[in-house]
Protein backbone atom coordinates (compact mmCIF):
# COMPACT_ATOMS: atom_id res chain seq x y z
CA UNK A 1 0.00 0.00 0.00
CA UNK A 2 3.02 2.28 -0.34
CA UNK A 3 1.89 5.67 -1.61
CA UNK A 4 4.64 8.20 -1.13
CA UNK A 5 8.17 8.52 0.14
CA UNK A 6 8.69 10.07 3.54
CA UNK A 7 11.61 12.44 4.06
CA UNK A 8 14.56 10.81 5.77
CA UNK A 9 14.42 11.26 9.55
CA UNK A 10 17.88 12.83 9.57
CA UNK A 11 16.73 15.34 6.96
CA UNK A 12 13.68 16.26 9.05
CA UNK A 13 15.94 16.91 12.03
CA UNK A 14 18.48 18.93 10.09
CA UNK A 15 16.19 20.98 7.89
CA UNK A 16 13.60 21.96 10.49
CA UNK A 17 14.11 25.23 12.35
CA UNK A 18 12.97 23.79 15.67
CA UNK A 19 13.79 26.96 17.58
CA UNK A 20 11.24 28.83 15.48
CA UNK A 21 8.48 26.30 16.23
CA UNK A 22 6.43 25.87 19.38
CA UNK A 23 4.99 22.98 21.35
CA UNK A 24 2.93 22.98 24.55
CA UNK A 25 5.65 24.62 26.63
CA UNK A 26 7.21 27.12 24.26
CA UNK A 27 10.01 26.76 21.75
CA UNK A 28 10.60 23.28 20.35
CA UNK A 29 14.38 23.55 20.42
CA UNK A 30 14.45 20.65 22.91
CA UNK A 31 12.48 18.31 20.64
CA UNK A 32 15.21 17.11 18.22
CA UNK A 33 17.22 15.55 21.07
CA UNK A 34 14.09 13.82 22.34
CA UNK A 35 13.27 12.47 18.89
CA UNK A 36 16.75 10.99 18.61
CA UNK A 37 16.34 9.53 22.11
CA UNK A 38 13.38 7.45 20.92
CA UNK A 39 15.97 5.04 19.52
CA UNK A 40 18.35 5.14 22.47
CA UNK A 41 19.79 1.93 23.89
CA UNK A 42 18.56 2.79 27.37
CA UNK A 43 14.92 1.91 28.08
CA UNK A 44 14.39 4.76 30.54
CA UNK A 45 15.74 7.27 28.02
CA UNK A 46 13.44 5.89 25.31
CA UNK A 47 10.47 6.05 27.65
CA UNK A 48 11.19 9.65 28.62
CA UNK A 49 11.42 10.58 24.94
CA UNK A 50 8.04 8.96 24.35
CA UNK A 51 6.63 11.03 27.22
CA UNK A 52 7.95 14.12 25.46
CA UNK A 53 5.87 13.24 22.40
CA UNK A 54 2.70 12.68 24.39
CA UNK A 55 2.93 15.45 26.95
CA UNK A 56 4.85 18.19 25.15
CA UNK A 57 4.69 17.83 21.37
CA UNK A 58 1.08 16.60 21.35
CA UNK A 59 -0.08 17.61 24.82
CA UNK A 60 -3.70 16.62 25.57
CA UNK A 61 -4.31 15.68 21.92
CA UNK A 62 -3.43 19.22 20.80
CA UNK A 63 -1.71 19.95 17.49
CA UNK A 64 1.15 22.46 17.55
CA UNK A 65 3.37 23.70 14.74
CA UNK A 66 6.12 21.44 16.09
CA UNK A 67 3.82 18.43 15.95
CA UNK A 68 4.01 18.17 12.16
CA UNK A 69 7.78 17.71 11.67
CA UNK A 70 7.88 15.49 14.75
CA UNK A 71 5.16 13.36 13.17
CA UNK A 72 7.16 13.04 9.96
CA UNK A 73 10.19 11.97 11.96
CA UNK A 74 8.25 9.36 13.95
CA UNK A 75 6.71 7.96 10.78
CA UNK A 76 10.15 7.79 9.22
CA UNK A 77 11.66 5.67 12.00
CA UNK A 78 8.81 3.16 12.36
CA UNK A 79 10.69 0.38 10.56
CA UNK A 80 13.98 1.01 12.34
CA UNK A 81 14.88 -2.26 14.14
CA UNK A 82 15.41 -0.31 17.37
CA UNK A 83 11.68 0.42 17.57
CA UNK A 84 11.18 -3.23 18.48
CA UNK A 85 12.79 -2.50 21.87
CA UNK A 86 10.54 -2.23 24.94
CA UNK A 87 9.48 0.92 26.81
CA UNK A 88 8.18 1.52 30.30
CA UNK A 89 4.44 0.93 30.69
CA UNK A 90 1.93 2.85 32.76
CA UNK A 91 -0.96 1.29 34.68
CA UNK A 92 -3.58 0.08 32.19
CA UNK A 93 -1.13 0.80 29.36
CA UNK A 94 -1.41 -1.03 26.07
CA UNK A 95 1.06 -3.82 25.27
CA UNK A 96 3.80 -3.76 22.70
CA UNK A 97 7.28 -2.36 21.99
CA UNK A 98 8.24 1.19 21.05
CA UNK A 99 6.91 0.63 17.52
CA UNK A 100 3.41 -0.01 18.85
CA UNK A 101 3.67 3.06 21.07
CA UNK A 102 4.74 5.25 18.16
CA UNK A 103 1.85 3.96 16.07
CA UNK A 104 -0.47 4.81 18.94
CA UNK A 105 0.92 8.33 19.01
CA UNK A 106 0.47 8.71 15.24
CA UNK A 107 -3.11 7.53 15.70
CA UNK A 108 -3.70 10.32 18.20
CA UNK A 109 -2.19 12.94 15.90
CA UNK A 110 -4.28 11.73 12.96
CA UNK A 111 -7.40 11.73 15.14
CA UNK A 112 -6.78 15.38 16.00
CA UNK A 113 -6.97 16.20 12.29
CA UNK A 114 -9.76 13.80 11.39
CA UNK A 115 -13.32 14.37 10.29
CA UNK A 116 -14.73 14.25 13.82
CA UNK A 117 -12.20 16.84 15.00
CA UNK A 118 -13.11 19.07 12.07
CA UNK A 119 -16.82 18.80 12.88
CA UNK A 120 -16.12 19.63 16.53
CA UNK A 121 -14.07 22.69 15.62
CA UNK A 122 -16.77 24.00 13.33
CA UNK A 123 -19.45 23.37 15.93
CA UNK A 124 -17.55 25.53 18.39
CA UNK A 125 -16.94 28.26 15.82
CA UNK A 126 -13.28 27.57 15.00
CA UNK A 127 -12.73 27.22 11.23
CA UNK A 128 -10.09 24.46 10.92
CA UNK A 129 -8.72 26.02 7.74
CA UNK A 130 -7.53 28.92 9.91
CA UNK A 131 -5.49 26.60 12.14
CA UNK A 132 -2.15 25.86 10.36
CA UNK A 133 -1.16 22.76 12.41
CA UNK A 134 -4.50 21.17 11.55
CA UNK A 135 -4.17 22.00 7.85
CA UNK A 136 -0.58 20.80 7.65
CA UNK A 137 -1.31 17.56 9.49
CA UNK A 138 -4.06 16.82 6.98
CA UNK A 139 -1.68 17.46 4.11
CA UNK A 140 0.77 14.78 5.24
CA UNK A 141 -1.81 12.02 5.81
CA UNK A 142 -0.88 10.13 2.61
CA UNK A 143 2.74 10.09 3.79
CA UNK A 144 1.71 8.84 7.19
CA UNK A 145 -0.51 6.14 5.74
CA UNK A 146 2.38 4.90 3.65
CA UNK A 147 4.46 4.47 6.80
CA UNK A 148 1.68 3.03 8.95
CA UNK A 149 0.51 0.53 6.35
CA UNK A 150 4.06 -0.80 6.08
CA UNK A 151 3.50 -2.18 9.60
CA UNK A 152 0.36 -4.13 8.71
CA UNK A 153 2.39 -7.30 8.24
CA UNK A 154 4.46 -6.92 11.40
CA UNK A 155 4.91 -10.28 13.13
CA UNK A 156 4.17 -8.67 16.52
CA UNK A 157 0.40 -8.74 17.02
CA UNK A 158 0.52 -5.64 19.20
CA UNK A 159 2.23 -3.68 16.44
CA UNK A 160 -0.14 -5.11 13.83
CA UNK A 161 -3.18 -4.01 15.81
CA UNK A 162 -1.72 -0.58 16.57
CA UNK A 163 -0.99 -0.06 12.86
CA UNK A 164 -4.53 -0.97 11.84
CA UNK A 165 -5.92 1.39 14.46
CA UNK A 166 -3.66 4.23 13.35
CA UNK A 167 -4.75 3.88 9.74
CA UNK A 168 -8.43 4.50 10.57
CA UNK A 169 -8.28 8.29 11.06
CA UNK A 170 -5.77 8.61 8.20
CA UNK A 171 -8.36 7.12 5.85
CA UNK A 172 -10.57 10.15 6.49
CA UNK A 173 -8.43 11.75 3.79
CA UNK A 174 -10.52 11.79 0.57
CA UNK A 175 -7.40 10.84 -1.41
CA UNK A 176 -7.15 7.65 0.66
CA UNK A 177 -10.78 6.56 0.63
CA UNK A 178 -9.98 4.03 -2.08
CA UNK A 179 -7.87 2.08 0.43
CA UNK A 180 -10.79 1.48 2.77
CA UNK A 181 -11.91 -1.59 0.81
CA UNK A 182 -8.50 -3.19 1.23
CA UNK A 183 -8.25 -2.29 4.92
CA UNK A 184 -11.81 -3.26 5.88
CA UNK A 185 -11.15 -7.05 5.90
CA UNK A 186 -8.11 -6.50 8.12
CA UNK A 187 -10.20 -4.57 10.61
CA UNK A 188 -12.87 -7.25 10.55
CA UNK A 189 -10.51 -10.22 10.84
CA UNK A 190 -8.02 -8.81 13.33
CA UNK A 191 -9.00 -5.62 15.09
CA UNK A 192 -12.69 -6.43 15.58
CA UNK A 193 -11.74 -9.66 17.39
CA UNK A 194 -8.82 -8.20 19.36
CA UNK A 195 -8.36 -9.12 23.01
CA UNK A 196 -8.71 -5.39 23.73
CA UNK A 197 -12.25 -4.06 23.59
CA UNK A 198 -10.98 -0.58 22.68
CA UNK A 199 -9.62 -1.99 19.41
CA UNK A 200 -12.83 -3.93 18.83
CA UNK A 201 -14.89 -0.78 19.31
CA UNK A 202 -12.69 1.27 17.01
CA UNK A 203 -12.92 -1.34 14.25
CA UNK A 204 -16.70 -1.69 14.45
CA UNK A 205 -17.18 2.09 14.43
CA UNK A 206 -14.90 2.49 11.42
CA UNK A 207 -16.48 -0.32 9.43
CA UNK A 208 -19.93 1.10 10.11
CA UNK A 209 -18.85 4.60 9.08
CA UNK A 210 -17.39 3.18 5.86
CA UNK A 211 -20.65 1.46 4.99
CA UNK A 212 -19.27 -2.03 5.60
CA UNK A 213 -21.32 -4.91 6.95
CA UNK A 214 -20.76 -5.31 10.70
CA UNK A 215 -23.18 -8.21 11.19
CA UNK A 216 -21.96 -10.51 13.93
CA UNK A 217 -19.37 -8.08 15.25
CA UNK A 218 -19.83 -7.25 18.92
CA UNK A 219 -17.63 -5.37 21.34
CA UNK A 220 -16.84 -7.72 24.21
CA UNK A 221 -16.56 -5.10 26.91
CA UNK A 222 -15.95 -6.12 30.52
CA UNK A 223 -18.24 -4.03 32.73
CA UNK A 224 -15.53 -3.68 35.37
CA UNK A 225 -12.86 -3.00 32.77
CA UNK A 226 -14.86 0.02 31.58
CA UNK A 227 -14.35 1.56 35.00
CA UNK A 228 -10.61 1.03 34.92
CA UNK A 229 -9.63 1.50 31.31
CA UNK A 230 -9.96 4.68 29.26
CA UNK A 231 -12.03 4.91 26.10
CA UNK A 232 -10.95 4.57 22.48
CA UNK A 233 -11.15 8.30 21.86
CA UNK A 234 -7.39 8.78 21.56
CA UNK A 235 -4.21 6.83 21.11
CA UNK A 236 -3.63 3.38 22.64
CA UNK A 237 -0.64 4.84 24.45
CA UNK A 238 -2.65 7.33 26.48
CA UNK A 239 -6.41 6.82 26.05
CA UNK A 240 -8.63 9.46 27.65
CA UNK A 241 -12.17 9.33 28.93
CA UNK A 242 -13.54 12.53 27.39
CA UNK A 243 -16.88 11.87 25.67
CA UNK A 244 -16.82 12.47 21.89
CA UNK A 245 -18.10 15.89 20.97
CA UNK A 246 -16.90 17.59 24.14
CA UNK A 247 -14.88 20.79 23.91
CA UNK A 248 -11.83 18.79 25.00
CA UNK A 249 -11.91 17.05 21.61
CA UNK A 250 -10.75 20.28 20.00
CA UNK A 251 -7.23 19.70 18.60
CA UNK A 252 -5.79 22.95 20.01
Amino acid sequence: MSLAALPEPAVVLAETDWGALEHAYGTAEDTPAQLVALLDDDQRTRSQALDHLHHVVHHQNTLYVATVPATLYVAGILLDPRTTLPVDKRPHGFPGPMRAELLGWLNSVADAAGDQAEATMRRFGFPPEDFPPFVRTREIRPLLFSAVSACFDDHDLHVHEAALTACIPLLDDPHLHGHRKAVAPLLRETLAVSALWQYQERAVEALSAWGEDTTGLEVQRDAFDVCNRPSAASSPADWNVTPPGDAADLPF
